[in-house]
């Protein structure tokens, strides 16, 4: 991290995220509920509808974004307990600081990009 103003608008950022990543999670668990009440109801043959997609093929897709979503709500609550620990911007691998420009594009980023290429990651 090299100025106290780009620590401010990184951590900014990490809260817009969080809250952008906690509001998209609520509104799927909403699509969920609907989903699932029209599960419960007496959808006749919803699988061969020619109408348009299946309960289940939604299902399966808002299952799939709740869980990615979720998962990068985890990966932000990392970055903010890093970021609280005094941790933030250092690279688990070596030691040195992540670059600021890499921390605008991986908010979340545990390593800088050299260590992060041997990783693979």
């Amino acid at each position: 991290m090299t100025t106290v103003t780009s620590r401010i608008e990184l951590r900014a950022l990490l809260d817009e995220l969080h809250d952008a990543a906690t509001a998209r999670v609520a509104a799927i668990d909403e699509t969920l509920a609907e989903l699932r009440a029209d599960r419960g109801s007496d959808v006749a043959d919803d699988e061969h509808d020619p109408e348009g997609v299946t309960l289940s093929g939604e299902w399966s897709r808002a299952v799939a974004l709740e869980e990615a979503a979720r998962r990068e709500l985890a990966e932000i609550d990392d970055a903010v307990r890093r970021w609280e620990a005094g941790t933030y911007g250092v690279c688990v691998d070596c030691g040195r600081s992540i670059p600021v420009a890499r921390l605008r594009v991986r908010p979340f980023a545990t390593r800088c990009v050299s260590c992060a290429e041997k990783a693979g990651v």
